[in-house]
Parts: structure tokens; C-alpha cells; sequence
């Protein structure tokens, strides 16, 4: 892949006004060719040096992910201005030049070099796939090949879009829990570190036994101010390891079928996995994609390792000559309804439609589980904090019943 480089450029726009600015590309004849194409007349071109201070510091891990939503506005635009008779090449070039993510935009202007030379767009998309999703790059081959890749651009937009809004909803239904969640750690570890020491001089002053709450409160309280520290490099340290192997399948295969058998959120876990591959599947079966290469994507997209085995044992039948219901209702992930659904689907040539159908049905049950959720944990939260940090109070006034019978 050819480096690209930052240039500045002077230019005359339609008004006769001369215009600076900087775009990122192969060489000075690609930054030419591109302000031609958008109806510009350079004047001046010559590469700007990114060494020493001027070098943009970037942080791995951080600020170097693409948004989903960022990908959903970007083929609605692409897809917009291509029906409205824009060439791909001016618009990839103003969705580079108008995008607030820089990874986008880098990646974007890339493959507009691409392009230009005579590349495939999905090709030069999967040069970028840590950018560009596979259902994307595959949706988007499929437009090209089968000559519909607005429609394409718009059904990836209208999925990424679906997308965006469930997580939202997972979202707020576990932004409540964490925060109080965090809250009462943050709470228990302070009254350990700052003010169960205090209680404990003042009892150690008066004599006497302390009651058995207030022996484990004041042993606790010794025993954070070493804790506290390594649960914070520890706590550090997970979080980087996590980042870094989250993804990999010795812990997928570990942690994501768990999450599906918890008692309060596995269910909703279980239809935000059926809603997205029942969405993806659709999605891509809808723009053309073999079912077979269709099942292959829609496996690592459902987010889970338990839909994703199925999915392979799925594919596997399909390939034996097997319909897509008899290995699905193998496994008891999918619901009956689902399998039923995808039966008539089969059987009536209506497939894609019916998967739409059972990812709308399933994205309204997360929304309403989520607010049933968000109803039944806000009470039992306040408890929870109520007991810990009521039962920690508890426990250090125990001692100032029989305070005066200290002091005689």
C-alpha cells in the first residue's frame, strides 16, 4: 500500500479568492487530480515535513477506533450523493474532507487513491479492515458486482443505523447499575481508608472489647490500606490485558456463554444477539451475498461465541444440502418462533423478509426489556447501597452503645 503524505496546497476556488489548506495523499499529481476533480484550481503544491514537533502524537488504544455511527452517516452520505449523480470519486472526497473521525478520514482518502488508479471500492476498503467492517466490505462487493450499489450503501447504512440504536439501549440500561455499582466501591473504600481509623484510636483509647461487626470493619480497614493500592494496579493492569485479548477465542469461548446464563441481564444479552444476526443476515442476503458467505460474516458479527458456534454448525448443514431450519433448531440459543419463522421463510421464498421481521420483533423486546430492567434495578441498587454503606454505619456505632459504661 502506497504512503500517503500530508500536503499544502493554494488554490483558486470559483470566486477568483485563493484558498489554503492540507489534504493527505500519494503525491503531489494525486492532490492535483483531486482538487481538479471537485472543481478547484491549485496554484501552489508542496509536502508539509511531520518530523519533530510537527508529528501529530497518536496514542494506541485510544482515539484510533471508528464509530458505528460514524460508518452509518458515511455510506448514507455516499449513497446519497451517489443517486444524486456525483462521481465515487468526488464523493469519496468530500466524505473524507467532512468527517470529524481522522482513522476515517485517512482511511477514506487512501482509498479514493485507490479508486483513482483503478481499484475496486470494496477492494480498497479491505485494505482498511480495521476501519471497514466485513459485512460492509461484503455488501458493498455485492453492489458492484450485481450493479445496485446505492441500494447497497443504503441498506448498510439503514443496519449500522439499527445497530447504533440497540446499543444505546444496552446502554441505558447499564449505565444505572454501573454507576451506583461504582459508587458503593468508591464509598466502602473510603470509609475504610479514612474513617473507620478514626472510630478505631477513639475505641482504642476508651479499653473495652469491640463487638464482632466492628472487629471485621476495623480488620478490613487495615487490611485496604495495602489492598486498595493493588486492586488499583490490578484493576489497571486487567483492563489493559482485556482490551488487548477480549477478542480472542480462548476467552470468547469462556466469558460469552456465561453472559448469556446470567440471571438478570442474560436474556436481554440473548435477544440483542438473535436481533443482530437475524439483521445481518437479512441485510446481507438482501443485497445479493451467498448464503453460505452470508453465514460466514453474520457468525462473527452476532457478537457472541455461542451464536457464532451455531452459526458454523449452520453453515456446515446448509453446505451438506440441509435446509437453514433443520441444524438451526439444533440449538436451543434460538427460540422456537424464531425457527418456525425461519421455516415459513424458507418454505414461502421470503426469507430475508422474515429475518427483518424477527430483528424488528426482537430490537422491540430489548427496548422493552430495558425499561423493565431500568424499573426493577433502580430500587434494588438503592438497597444494595443502602445495606452495605447502612450496615457499615451500623457496625461503628455499635461500640457508642455502651460507651458510657467505658468511660465509668
Amino acid at each position: 500500500m502506497a504512503v500517503m503524505r500530508t500536503y499544502e496546497y493554494e488554490l483558486s476556488d470559483r470566486t477568483g479568492k485563493v484558498v489554503k489548506g492540507r489534504i493527505d495523499a500519494q503525491n503531489e499529481e494525486a492532490v492535483a487530480n483531486r482538487l481538479r476533480s471537485m472543481g478547484m484550481a491549485p496554484i501552489a503544491i508542496h509536502e508539509i515535513s511531520t518530523s519533530g514537533l510537527q508529528t501529530e502524537i497518536s496514542i494506541p488504544g485510544f482515539g484510533d477506533r471508528v464509530k458505528l455511527k460514524d460508518l452509518a452517516v458515511m455510506a448514507r452520505q455516499l449513497a446519497t450523493m451517489i443517486s444524486a449523480g456525483l462521481s465515487l470519486l468526488r464523493a469519496l472526497s468530500i466524505l473524507a474532507d467532512q468527517t470529524d473521525s481522522k482513522p476515517l478520514a485517512k482511511a477514506l482518502g487512501t482509498v479514493r487513491s485507490d479508486v483513482e488508479t483503478g481499484g475496486a471500492l470494496s477492494e480498497s476498503m479491505t485494505k482498511h479492515r480495521e476501519v471497514f467492517p466485513p459485512l460492509m466490505i461484503h455488501m458493498i462487493r455485492a453492489g458492484e458486482i450485481g450493479g445496485f450499489l446505492e441500494e447497497s450503501l443504503t441498506s448498510v447504512a439503514e443496519n449500522y443505523e439499527s445497530e447504533v440504536k440497540l446499543r444505546a439501549q444496552i446502554k441505558s440500561a447499564m449505565t444505572y447499575p454501573v454507576m451506583v455499582f461504582a459508587m458503593a466501591i468508591l464509598a466502602v473504600v473510603g470509609m475504610l481508608l479514612f474513617i473507620v481509623p478514626v472510630f478505631d484510636k477513639m475505641f482504642a483509647d476508651l479499653g473495652g472489647e469491640l463487638p464482632a461487626p466492628t472487629q471485621f470493619l476495623v480488620f478490613l480497614s487495615g487490611v485496604m490500606k495495602w489492598l486498595a493500592p493493588a486492586m488499583l494496579v490490578m484493576g489497571i493492569g486487567f483492563s489493559v490485558w482485556w482490551r488487548k485479548h477480549k477478542n480472542d477465542d480462548a476467552i470468547r469461548s469462556r466469558v460469552q456463554p456465561v453472559t448469556l446464563r446470567f440471571p438478570v441481564f442474560g436474556p436481554l444479552f440473548t435477544k440483542v444477539a438473535i436481533a443482530r444476526f437475524t439483521r445481518n443476515f437479512g441485510t446481507m442476503l438482501g443485497a445479493g451475498v451467498p448464503i453460505l458467505q452470508a453465514l460466514d460474516i453474520v457468525g462473527e458479527t452476532s457478537g457472541n461465541w455461542t451464536i457464532e458456534v451455531a452459526v458454523r454448525d449452520i453453515q456446515q448443514g446448509v453446505r451438506q444440502g440441509q435446509p437453514l431450519s433443520a441444524p438451526l433448531a439444533k440449538h436451543a440459543v434460538f427460540p422456537p418462533m424464531v425457527v418456525q419463522m425461519i421455516t415459513t421463510g424458507e418454505d414461502s421464498g421470503s426469507l430475508e423478509q422474515m429475518l427483518t421481521k424477527i430483528a424488528i420483533f426482537y430490537d422491540e423486546e430489548v427496548a422493552a426489556t430495558t425499561e423493565q430492567l431500568t424499573s426493577l434495578i433502580e430500587p434494588l441498587m438503592i438497597a444494595f447501597l443502602g445495606v452495605i454503606i447502612g450496615g457499615m454505619i451500623v457496625a461503628l456505632y455499635m461500640p457508642i452503645f455502651s460507651i458510657f459504661e467505658l468511660v465509668q
